[in-house]
């Protein structure tokens, strides 16, 4: 089955005390013989040295029984190149779930630990946003749902052109009234797949969309669209609704995909340095950033795609923090250390719904120490806000006259 963000954020908020949370990455590849064995010696070394691993820790039997699992399961698995797989398992806590993912994984990986391993995840869905595909012409448009690359239509609307007479009738009238009918179909039809299209984004079946069409129907279309659908617009490809394939669709879409994420995140760096040196809604370095992610203060995050820092985490509350402190500054509880801070702090994201870029090869990104975050608020000018409106308040009660009773009524009204 392939993944939903509501099932992500399962993962995201699993912990295990005693750090047997297994994680397990299938990377498809293309076997250099007919044995199909390559996959299976993987597999079966990666088992091994994660045993290996936890011995040396003294948790001999934490993740055994999942590990072995995993052995089976790649007697199950070939190198066919057509679906990644993803598996999440704690046996101490009932929990196993496997997932279908496109084939753009880094490579076949097997961690086990306090969190589920989900930085391939992140790489591979980044700041992807839920996607409809709308195919149009101007009779029929099928709208499709993209997701980790699978395809679901939610919709084919159809609507058969008027057929024309025999003859154009006297003078060409009839000719003219046909055509001016046929007009009044399209546009009609063009109506219908624009409401058909805002009933969708609001509701949730799509953030983002991108249309398949050729230039004259775009033209007609576009201008019945609501005007947050057309924002709402990644980009258009060219296309015959009758001829074109889904692998067509799948390299249109993710070319449109790609371009739109690399402009979105050059603009949201752009926005998060600038902010940042007025001391405004951006925060740069750790440090800050990981205070700003505690407040709930981020609204979008951008990682250097190599960003390697460490820091500690609290047993306890969760807690992360730059300084390598023994005990949590918050709750007192002993901490320990994180070598990839990077995935540490990727429930956090995932719980709180946060858009996330990686950052590929930016001087000026690498100089503020390859992480940024551009904010929704900052809590300390909210503070300041609210004392001040508070101090306000406080005035203008002091000086009301002292008719308690009727302010309690006219408050009520």
């Amino acid at each position: 089955m392939s993944m939903t963000r509501e099932q992500i954020r399962e993962l995201a908020e699993f912990q295990d005390e005693q750090s047997c949370a297994l994680s397990f990455y299938f990377q498809p590849q293309t076997p250099r013989n007919k044995a199909h064995k390559e996959d299976a010696i993987l597999i079966k070394d990666l088992v091994r040295e994660a045993q290996r691993n936890l011995e040396s820790k003294g948790k001999k039997d934490c993740a055994r029984a999942d590990l072995e699992r995993i052995m089976q399961l790649s007697s199950e698995l070939r190198s066919n190149g057509t679906h990644g797989r993803a598996v999440f398992a704690c046996s101490a806590q009932n929990f196993w779930r496997e997932y279908e993912l496109p084939p753009q994984l880094p490579g076949t990986r097997l961690f086990v630990g306090r969190h589920f391993h989900l930085k391939p995840l992140a790489h591979m869905l980044g700041a992807l946003p839920r996607l409809g595909v709308a195919l149009v012409d101007r009779h029929r448009a099928r709208l499709f749902e993209l997701r980790l690359g699978e395809w679901t239509e939610w919709e084919d609307l159809f609507h058969p052109l008027p057929r024309r007479g025999r003859s154009d009738g006297f003078a060409g009238y009839d000719a003219g009234h046909a055509q001016r009918r046929v007009e009044d179909e399209a546009l009609h039809h063009f109506k219908n797949v624009a409401e058909a299209l805002k009933n969708a984004l609001d509701k949730g079946v799509f953030e983002k969309w991108i249309l398949g069409s050729q230039d004259i129907h775009r033209s007609q279309l576009e201008p019945q669209l609501h005007p947050y659908v057309s924002q709402a617009l990644l980009g258009h490809f060219s296309a015959d609704l009758v001829r074109v394939s889904k692998d067509e669709m799948r390299s249109q879409s993710e070319r449109i995909v790609k371009e739109w994420q690399e402009r979105r995140c050059r603009e949201l760096v752009s926005q998060a340095l600038n902010q940042a040196r007025g001391n405004a809604r951006g925060v740069t370095g750790l440090r800050r950033v990981l205070r700003s992610l505690e407040l709930g203060e981020v609204q979008s995050l951008m990682i250097g795609e190599n960003f390697l820092a460490h820091a500690v985490e609290c047993s306890g509350c969760g807690h992360l923090d730059a300084h390598l402190v023994n005990y949590c500054p918050v709750c007192g509880k002993a901490t320990h250390e994180v070598v990839d801070v990077g995935e540490a702090i990727l429930p956090w994201v995932i719980r709180r719904d946060i858009e996330m870029f990686y950052v590929k090869g930016d001087p000026e990104f690498d100089k503020v120490g390859n992480i940024a975050a551009l904010l929704r608020f900052r809590s300390e000018q909210n503070s300041n806000v609210r004392s001040i409106s508070s101090a306000s308040t406080n005035q203008a009660v002091s000086e009301r006259p002292a008719y308690p009773g009727r302010l309690r009524r006219l408050a009520s009204r």
